[in-house]
């Protein structure tokens, strides 16, 4: 599977799991493994969660 960023290969485990990210070793874009089936993955654009800093 590729990085929908930069197309660089993303390397995931066989024993993976929904709700994992897997991270882009070349960009650092961070996706979650969406479902499962087999050998057939979905991924989605993992949502960032930053500090409000009490704002």
């Amino acid at each position: 599977m590729n990085c929908s960023e930069c197309d660089a290969t993303l390397k995931i485990l066989d024993d993976a799991s929904v709700g994992e990210i897997v991270s882009c070793p070349d960009c650092g874009a961070d996706f979650e493994i969406a479902s499962k089936d087999g050998s057939n993955l979905v991924l989605k654009q993992a949502e960032s969660v930053g500090e409000d800093w009490g704002e």
